[in-house]
């Protein structure tokens, strides 16, 4: 068998909890191949809101098996009070959801340098989550990190000691003023790490493939947004891991040539959470109206997202770096009410008109130029049908097919599980 993999084609909370959840019973195994607890994916359905950090999305379904990668990084105490959200729902979590034992262990000490280090940016700041994903992320290209592996041998505290000493002779460089109880931060620490111990830690590539070799289906999960990987997103504004395509191969360690269909998802807008250029964004009533609307608020931080048109510039560039094959659009129903939509299909870059993404894409450097599209204004909520959308969406969606080259195959019109539309 192959595996399909699912994921965000611009700077993340595009919906694809919804969609994981949506698909999952197609699939045999749910694996999330990337990223940490800055993720925040939200599944809504029988009038409950859910929102997953670490765990994958599909966990709600009873037969799938849900498996973190070795290319995620696990706080124990996030994921600890994970766990604990779910206990009301009497699920088998023992059986349904496997840690790689190469998955990185982020640190009460890597929050700290994570703070340290962005306070110390001052301005410059790049908005990160404060999670400690990118510190964690440096222990293992730095050949430092703490894997879920480790928690198993017998010097485990003592590696965790020698890491987290470093850490503290690390933070003491920042000048910046920070008070912390490092000693609680580490009861709640060991606390945690006794609860992921009661889980099934497994070698997640021999798993996978040896799943593969009998004939199970596998759909990879990714975090964040292809805009925010950190070789082809938007540098520095970025995430520390690779959340494009490639990503799941070393995430999870499946070969390219076992991927198969690539589900890109994106907003029939374009939010952002964060610092980092943005040429589509509206600072006007169209931009609160999305925002308020589409309720932009980060599931995980609560930050406010900024909020502007669709940018078929980026998401061209997203497919074109992911080889998508089939696209989902999500948030159909907050753009009813609009009387004209904008469509960015090209930058003015140094003179010339362009339609691909550049190096550089602040906005000293590239300036949108917009087609105008007719908007709806029918309630789109309780649709069910791709036949009952009104003339003026179809027409939105044949576009962005035609200037994209892939096809729409999903239009999400609400937060529940229901309300999606096949196409």
């Amino acid at each position: 068998m192959t595996v399909d993999l699912l994921l965000g084609l611009q700077w993340g909370d595009e919906g694809k909890g919804k969609i994981v959840d949506v698909l999952t019973s197609k699939y045999d195994i749910i694996a999330r191949f990337q990223g940490g607890p800055n993720a925040g994916h939200t599944l809504e359905f029988d009038g409950i809101k859910h929102v997953l950090r670490t765990i994958p999305s599909g966990i709600f379904h009873k037969t799938a098996v849900n498996i973190i990668g070795n290319g995620v990084v696990i706080d124990p105490v996030v994921f600890q009070k994970e766990l604990e959200g779910l206990e009301k729902f009497n699920m088998d979590i023992k059986s349904k959801l496997l840690i790689s034992r190469k998955a990185h262990l982020i640190l009460p000490t890597h929050r700290l340098l994570d703070a340290a280090s962005e306070t110390a940016k001052g301005k410059a700041k790049i908005g990160s989550t404060l999670k400690g994903i990118g510190p964690t992320y440096m222990d293992k290209t730095g050949r430092n990190g703490i894997r879920v592996g480790d928690i198993e041998l017998t010097d485990f505290k003592e590696r965790y000691r020698a890491l987290a000493d470093k850490h503290e002779a690390m933070i003491s460089f920042y000048d910046v003023d920070m008070q912390y109880n490092l000693q609680e931060m580490e009861t709640e620490f060991f606390e945690a790490i006794e609860v992921l111990k009661s889980l099934q830690f497994i070698d997640s590539e021999e798993y996978l493939n040896s799943a593969m070799k009998a004939g199970k289906s596998i759909l990879a999960e990714g975090a964040q947004g292809s805009l925010l990987d950190i070789d082809f997103g938007t540098y520095p504004f970025v995430t520390s891991s690779n959340t494009t395509a490639a990503g799941a191969c070393t995430g999870l360690g499946i070969a390219p040539n076992k991927v198969k269909d690539v589900f890109g998802i994106f907003k029939a807008y374009t939010t952002r959470v964060g610092s980092g250029p943005f040429p589509t964004e509206l600072f006007d009533e169209d931009g609160q109206t999305m925002a308020k609307v589409g309720n932009e608020f980060g599931s995980v931080t609560g930050r406010a997202r900024r909020c502007g048109w669709l940018d078929l510039v980026a998401l061209k560039y997203a497919v074109q770096v992911n080889g998508v094959t089939q696209l989902y659009m999500m948030k159909g129903d907050v753009l009813s009410g609009f009387d004209t939509l904008r469509v960015c299909t090209g930058y003015k870059y140094k003179g010339d008109i362009i339609n691909h993404l550049p190096y550089n894409i602040e906005e000293e450097n590239v300036t949108p130029v917009y087609v105008e599209k007719k908007g709806w204004k029918a309630d789109l909520t309780g649709m069910t049908k791709y036949d009952e959308l009104p003339a003026e969406l179809k027409e939105y969606v044949e576009f962005i097919e035609k200037e994209v080259g892939v096809p729409i195959k999903v239009i999400s019109v609400g937060p529940d599980r229901t309300q999606t539309i096949m196409k």
